[in-house]
């Protein structure tokens, strides 16, 4: 990292963005190459450009940057039309070769203790305005995307997408699955919206390891049941067979209750762990939730650029990379902040040099306060209202009127 260069020079540096300048994709591209497109949108995700008259006001406001870039003038408008047309697969392809400047990172991080990597599979839902989608119908004042999500849990403090799938929000959970469920040495989990017998069985017969809460009607027959320990929230551990044809191959039932009395009931394939372990792994199934919140809350990917296919889906790819950069410089940085944190001090220093970045990183507020302290009571003070508001401090018992 160079001191003096900008922030947000350096997020933009960390993409491998050579591709991106071949003369075949930037044809005809006079005023814009693919590299300079992406940059300035990634630059957008991070700083929160949420419109395109705000992208306008930013780009005239931010000078070194558009020159950083290589942008001389472009409009707003032009940059719509540029990013609902851009191949997605391009931003595809850059995201798995970002994810993979991410794994020189985090090679070396084995999951959770005692259990491993995690893969939690489930997606979420973009809602987009009736009159301007109706491509993304479903039902009555419902029009929708969905981002088909795999995250991977390296370790308790570190979690990323791996890989995402676009679809219209006509698509299941069970078909946006069978794209990210794939031989790997860590364990799925699942919600009981990916519940399949049939996928199920074929998930065991490829020695994919999962956890995957079972919906309340299935059929379940017990074959054996194995002892519960005492004082955990563990109500059963049994071999069964699910179904009534019994024709499926035998799974492993943990039921537990948690703490608001709410029994889960969960097949697993992972006969090596503890059945207090079974159900932690179901637990942080919460974390892909706590993603989701965080892309649309702290990238504003509620906020979307473009109501067109094509555009939408560049937008959920240029999301997922600007999540992974801000990960990659937590990683580098060795900063013990939180991602939130991280990606504030990037909005913050976004133009500021990377020297003055890492020293706010850095810094630790001086502990001025003696701790919680005893707050005397302090006599109750007339309360100074001023001379413009109407206060009423006591209501009179309303006197009956009448109309004279």
């Amino acid at each position: 990292m160079i001191a003096h260069k900008s922030v947000i020079s350096q997020c933009l540096s960390l993409l491998p963005t050579e591709d991106l300048a071949c003369p075949l994709l930037n044809y005809e591209m006079k005023k814009l190459s693919v590299e300079q497109l992406v940059k300035l949108f990634i630059t957008a995700q991070l700083d929160h450009w949420e419109s395109y008259p705000e992208f306008d006001i930013k780009m005239r406001a931010y000078s070194d940057l558009m020159k950083d870039i290589g942008i001389e003038s472009i409009s707003s408008s032009q940059l719509s039309r540029r990013i609902n047309d851009l191949d997605t697969s391009i931003l595809q392809n850059l995201f798995f070769k970002v994810l993979h400047e991410l794994y020189l990172h985090t090679h070396q991080l084995t999951g959770l203790p005692n259990i491993g990597r995690l893969r939690i599979v489930d997606a979420t839902h973009i809602k987009l305005p009736a009159v301007l989608s109706d491509w993304a119908y479903v039902t009555k004042g419902w029009n929708v995307v969905k981002m088909h999500t795999r995250l991977v849990v390296a370790s308790p403090d570190v979690h990323y997408p791996d890989k995402i799938v676009p679809s219209n929000g006509k698509a299941s959970d069970h078909e946006g699955g069978d794209l990210l469920i794939e031989s790997s040495d860590a364990t799925y989990v699942m919600d009981r919206g990916y519940m399949d017998k049939i996928r199920m069985n074929q998930w065991i017969k490829d020695g994919i390891e999962f956890v995957i809460r079972l919906k309340s009607d299935i059929t379940i027959h017990v074959v054996e049941d194995f002892n519960v320990p005492e004082g955990e929230n563990i109500l059963r551990d049994a071999k069964v067979i699910l179904g009534n044809e019994r024709k499926m191959e035998p799974v492993r039932l943990v039921e537990y209750q948690d703490s608001e009395g709410k029994v889960y009931k969960v097949g697993t394939t992972r006969w090596d762990l503890s059945s207090p372990e079974i159900a932690e792994i179901y637990k942080n199934r919460w974390i892909i939730e706590l993603f989701f919140k965080w892309i649309k809350q702290t990238l504003r990917f509620v906020k979307v650029w473009s109501t067109k296919p094509q555009g939408i889906w560049n937008q959920m790819f240029i999301a997922m990379i600007a999540y992974v950069l801000t990960l990659i410089i937590k990683l580098k940085t060795k900063s013990e902040k939180s991602l939130l944190s991280i990606i504030k001090h990037i909005q913050a220093y976004l133009h500021r040099t990377w020297e003055e970045f890492i020293a706010a990183l850095a810094y630790k507020p001086k502990k001025t306060s003696k701790g919680r302290q005893k707050i005397r009571e302090k006599p109750k003070e007339k309360v100074q209202y001023g001379r413009v508001a109407l206060i009423i401090e006591k209501r009179k018992k309303q006197v009956k009127r009448t109309i004279k």
